[in-house]
């Protein structure tokens, strides 16, 4: 096995050199034979990065193919860049070049040997300059963390897509955002953005064969500020079972909402409870006591919306009255008579709760409403039943207090 892999490595090795023989011999010295005869009439085409030959092929027998030789100043020396290996090619395009640049070339033939004529008169040639980009551009400012870049479709039919290029002020290092394909299309949307913040931006456009022009002119947009931050937030703490949060109208023409933020708690776990148009709020709670904090945005018709207050304000519904004190409980004949002393000013009636034991099973409660002064006299009495008395402080609202201490009455017979 490993003999047959030699040969077989022998063998390739002799069709290589073989294959190779005609190759010419590139010494470091051009190895000059007046013999050979010259490349005529060499015609040159120049575009971006590229130059293409023309010249008239040489049929001579002895002349193998054709080196190519190139300088970009005019007093330095030329440089062999290619090697044209078949002398009826009459066609070359030297490519890779610097667009705008002025380059300068001869030609000479080759033999089997390496031996080369002597070169062609020297042609110079300037490579044509980088396409222009955009002639004109503009990025739309105050849209909605976006920013919107229109420009006018470039003239060259070459043109084959746009290169969109976005930096910041805190960043001036270009970044490529975007490439639009198509020479007709001529805008951009930059979304995701940070609100209320300048963006710069240019376009370049890239040819069919891959040439990129030179950046456009700058042009910079900022984006939409988020609503201001909603002030003056006020609730209410001396209504019934509710809590009305108000603010001032924010200054933004734009304002489509306020959302109403709530919390049990005055420094955690705020959700959206309500979205209200006007700058007024009222939550009803259906509870006595209770308090609720609050902090409102406004939100405008692009859906930005502003920040929430650092400090949220509290608001609660009205609190209980206080329940009333029994000063005393006495017997007068057949009447019992109690008096208390309010504890609380809000207080603009009383109720009395009777509760009537005739037994261990057998109980009635009467209800003694809309008590003006701070006296009750209950005459319905009977003897050997055991009485129970609670009062009642009650507000303007109806809201009713906690109970008082019971007293409990019992007259014999």
């Amino acid at each position: 096995m490993r003999k047959y892999y030699l040969i077989s490595l022998i063998g390739f090795l002799i069709l290589f050199l073989s294959g190779c023989a005609k190759q010419p011999r590139v010494s470091q010295k051009p190895k000059i034979d007046t013999t050979l005869p010259k490349v005529q009439e060499i015609r040159v085409i120049a575009d971006i990065t590229s130059v293409a030959f023309e010249w008239t092929p040489v049929y001579d027998e002895r002349v193998e193919g054709y080196y190519l030789y190139r300088s970009s100043q005019n007093s330095a020396k030329l440089k062999r860049v290619a090697v044209i290996e078949d002398r009826f090619t009459s066609h070359y395009v030297d490519s890779g070049l610097k667009p705008n640049t002025q380059y300068f070339y001869r030609m000479s033939t080759y033999d089997e040997d390496g031996r080369e004529s002597v070169p062609s008169d020297v042609v110079k040639i300037k490579t044509l300059p980088l396409i222009e980009s955009v002639s004109f551009i503009e990025a739309i400012s105050n849209l909605p963390r976006r920013v919107k870049i229109i420009w006018r479709p470039h003239p060259n039919p070459r043109v084959k897509e746009y290169i969109v290029e976005r930096s910041e002020p805190d960043n001036r290092d270009w970044k490529k955002i975007a490439t639009i394909k198509g020479r007709l299309q001529a805008e951009y949307i930059d979304k995701g953005l940070k609100d209320n913040h300048l963006y710069f931006y240019r376009v370049k456009v890239k040819t069919y064969d891959g040439i990129v022009s030179a950046p456009s002119k700058v042009v910079k947009a900022f984006t939409k500020p988020r609503p201001k931050i909603v002030k003056d937030l006020k609730a209410t703490t001396d209504l019934p079972k509710k809590i009305v949060v108000s603010w001032k109208k924010n200054p933004e023409s734009d304002i489509s909402h306020y959302n109403v933020y709530r919390s049990s708690v005055s420094n955690l776990f705020f959700t959206l409870h309500a979205k209200v148009k006007k700058n007024e709020y009222t939550d009803m709670i259906g509870e006595d006591g209770v308090v609720k904090f609050y902090k409102v945005t406004a939100v405008d018709k692009d859906g930005l919306e502003s920040f929430k207050q650092d400090t949220p304000v509290m608001g609660s519904t009205l609190p209980k009255p206080e329940a009333p004190v029994i000063i005393s409980s006495n017997i007068e004949g057949n009447s019992v008579i109690i008096k208390w002393h309010p504890r609380d000013d809000r207080a603009v009636s009383y109720m009395v709760v009777k509760i009537e034991k005739q037994g261990f099973l057998n109980s009635k409660e009467y209800k003694y409403k809309n008590i003006k002064n701070t006296t009750f006299k209950d005459s319905s009495i009977i003897p050997n039943v055991k009485y129970t008395y609670i009062i009642y402080a009650v507000d303007r609202y109806g809201i009713i207090s906690k109970p008082s201490e019971e007293v409990e009455i019992y007259i014999k017979k």
